[in-house]
């Protein structure tokens, strides 16, 4: 156990009992707990509407105030690469996957072709 800690590995450890460990046992429990409840109560519709908000406001904050590299982007990429990961999301299955790569893949070819020119 020393050799762990004292070595590389060190970070990956603090990983996993940090950060991994407590969010699990957090998740588990909401699993054992989540199997009697009605999917169309009014408490989850409005537990999917906070969590829905809040990510439009994580979205729409990268978008329109964006911090880190992503300030080189211009906007009218990242609203692109936003329009086309909506597009994906309503016309390809209601697929989040894709639309999360679809929508990176235009704003890396984006932030590419505006670096290379």
């Amino acid at each position: 156990m020393s050799a762990l800690i004292d070595g590389a590995l060190w970070p990956y450890l603090l990983v996993v009992l940090a950060g991994f460990l407590p969010t699990e046992v957090w998740r588990s429990l909401a699993v054992v707990l989540a199997r009697n409840l009605d999917e169309e109560s009014e408490w989850l519709i409005y537990v999917r509407a906070v969590a829905t908000a809040i990510v439009a406001g994580v979205v729409a904050r990268l978008v329109l105030v964006p911090g880190g590299d992503l300030v080189t982007v211009p906007l009218g990429v990242r609203l692109a690469a936003v329009a086309v990961g909506l597009g994906f999301y309503f016309f390809v299955r209601k697929s989040l996957l894709l639309a999360v790569i679809a929508g990176e893949a235009v704003l890396i070819a984006g932030a590419w072709w505006y670096a290379a020119h």
